[in-house]
């Protein structure tokens, strides 16, 4: 026996192994590759089309750059704001019972499940200059729709709910006895939620970012519907590719796979599930 035909044995040994300790039916296995080359065949049928002879020329153009630069920083201050109204929304859904629980915490969830036109619309609506709040920004001299701002804002109206249901699992997980145990010897509410509670959602804490983040980054509709498409201002690489896709195919099919390469390369970087025990 070769030492390559050795170690081949030894991998398949060793994910038969994996899937007997792991207690895995054969035929769940089976159903789970074909979801798995379901979701990855696509991205290999788009990476045969890139044309590779040009690949750096098309992903190096001025208004690529500048698109996948705003998408970057749009989705890192979508991210902050994603935690910063996030995680109180997940603590107390995880840590309170109140009358209308289920309906607040159906209104969080909203953001997945409507088409994000929809949701553009619903945030111009409220921002817009005749919107309900936007009226009152006009006063004051703010302008939201069709600025950079709108783009934040409608990056963080799809990604919030990612962040809330992460965090919230967590917590829920984790049960309440550590904030109950820190509780009854006297420790005050705020020094609870920094000292036990946040600590305790740590994990979920990072999944949550990393997925509000690459939902971000390839947000379309609610940009579109709300910001508008203005070159270095609010015109994103997913706006980019489409726009792209209009007059130079094959620009748009490498745009495309830089933004398939970019959220790879976030999600294995930082999501790391927890091992099982």
């Amino acid at each position: 026996m070769t030492r390559a035909s050795g170690a081949a044995v030894s991998l398949r040994v060793t994910a038969r192994d994996d899937a007997e300790v792991l207690g895995v039916p054969r035929w769940i296995v089976a159903v789970a590759a074909v979801g798995a080359l379901f979701i990855v065949l696509p991205i290999v049928g788009m990476t045969a089309r890139v044309d590779w002879a040009d690949f750096v020329a098309l992903v190096t153009s001025p208004s690529a750059i500048a698109a996948l630069l705003l998408s970057l920083r749009t989705a890192s201050a979508s991210t902050a704001l994603c935690l910063l109204l996030g995680v109180p929304m997940a603590v107390v859904l995880a840590r309170s019972r109140f009358r209308g629980q289920r309906l607040v915490r159906a209104f969080v969830l909203l953001p997945l499940v409507l088409p994000p036109v929809v949701g553009g619309i619903a945030l111009l609506s409220t921002f817009g200059r005749r919107g309900l709040l936007g009226q009152t920004f006009e006063v004051l001299g703010i302008q939201i729709a069709f600025s950079t701002t709108a783009v934040v804002l409608a990056q963080a109206f799809v990604a919030l709910p990612f962040l809330v249901l992460s965090v919230e699992a967590t917590l829920r997980a984790s049960g309440a006895r550590y904030e109950a145990v820190a509780a009854t010897l006297g420790a005050a509410p705020n020094t609870v939620f920094w000292r036990v509670t946040l600590p305790l959602v740590v994990p979920g804490l990072v999944s949550g970012a990393v997925l509000a983040f690459a939902r971000a980054l390839g947000e379309f509709g609610a940009t579109l519907t709300f910001a508008g498409s203005l070159e270095g201002v609010t015109r994103t690489l997913p706006l980019e590719i489409y726009l792209q896709r209009e007059t130079d195919p094959d620009a748009a099919v490498a745009l495309a796979l830089v933004l398939v390469v970019v959220a790879v390369v976030v999600m294995v970087a930082t999501h790391r599930p927890r091992g099982l025990s």
